[in-house]
């Protein structure tokens, strides 16, 4: 009798153990879980920690609430200014309502990420090209607001979705590189036509005042040629100021002239010395050319 008493104990413990373990689930602190029995849900959502279920009658389906990062793959369309571009982008979502997310959707994972990718080949139609790559935020926004509308009936939040890349054509890139070259040039033009206007109403100025002053000039002329002279391997040219030369000659005419000297006597010119030639003889007589030739 306590033999069958023993075996009906341990028996009885054994089915409480298989019953227990085969009734015990585990939630983790990020999940919920959403019970069915018999197919049909329970309102309870079970929280984290340990549970209980009915073996073989309900089955427990865990949901994760942690926020989930899906990359949209690139998608390519035209813009409302005709181009062509490749845009993808990252949707940030989390699940809300678990028992929504397992019973009104197949796959939330699958849905959201379809529901993103054509909710940003209508937001490439709808936008410019300049919008595209200047006004970012005001698209995410946007591909929030067509993205969150239908998720929440599959009790899924989207937190935030983010334009990762613009990809476009090279011809593109190249006439958008020569707009920004022109735009920075006619920019620097620009800047150096108000220099030179400034730095010549500054020189007229300074030229006013050197006008009244006519030394400030010879000044600022030493004051250039000190300047160019620290340099050693330069030439330096010195330019005669005309302003010098109208000096120098008042300075030649304020000078008096000198004293006349009297007049020194003159003396007689010197005469030419005659030669005396011998008188001719009878063996010598002068040729009609003024020569002497002699007779013997």
């Amino acid at each position: 009798m306590v033999e069958e008493l023993v075996a009906a104990g341990v028996t009885l413990a054994t089915a409480g153990a298989v019953y227990a373990m085969a009734a015990a689930r585990v939630v983790k602190q990020y999940e919920r879980g959403v019970v069915f029995r018999l197919g049909r849900l329970r309102p309870e959502v079970r929280g984290p920690g340990f549970t209980m279920i009915v073996p073989f009658v309900d089955r427990l389906q865990k949901v994760n609430m942690q926020v989930v990062t899906m990359p949209v793959p690139a998608q390519e369309g035209i813009t409302r200014d005709n181009v062509t571009v490749r845009v993808d982008a990252v949707v940030y979502f989390k699940v809300t309502g678990p028992a929504e997310a397992v019973v009104r959707v197949e796959d939330y994972r699958f849905a959201v990420s379809q529901m993103a990718q054509t909710s940003l080949r209508s937001i490439i139609g709808k936008s410019e090209l300049d919008d595209l790559l200047s006004n970012r935020e005001k698209l995410n926004q946007g591909l929030e607001l067509m993205i969150d509308s239908p998720a929440v009936e599959w009790g899924v939040t989207i937190d935030r979705v983010e334009i990762k890349d613009v990809s476009l054509p090279e011809t593109m890139k190249r006439s958008m590189a020569r707009q920004a070259e022109a735009d920075r040039e006619r920019r620097a033009r620009v800047i150096n036509a108000d220099a030179e206007l400034q730095a010549s109403k500054k020189l007229a100025e300074a030229a006013k005042e050197m006008s009244e002053q006519p030394a400030a000039l010879q000044l600022r002329l030493l004051q250039t040629v000190v300047a160019v002279a620290a340099e050693k391997n330069s030439t330096l040219v010195l330019p005669f100021p005309v302003e010098l030369l109208r000096f120098l000659e008042k300075a030649q005419q304020a000078v008096p002239a000198p004293p006349a000297q009297p007049p020194q006597p003159t003396r007689p010119a010197p005469q030419p010395v005659q030669e005396q030639l011998p008188p001719a003889g009878p063996w010598m007589e002068p040729d009609s050319q003024g020569s002497i030739s002699g007779q013997g």
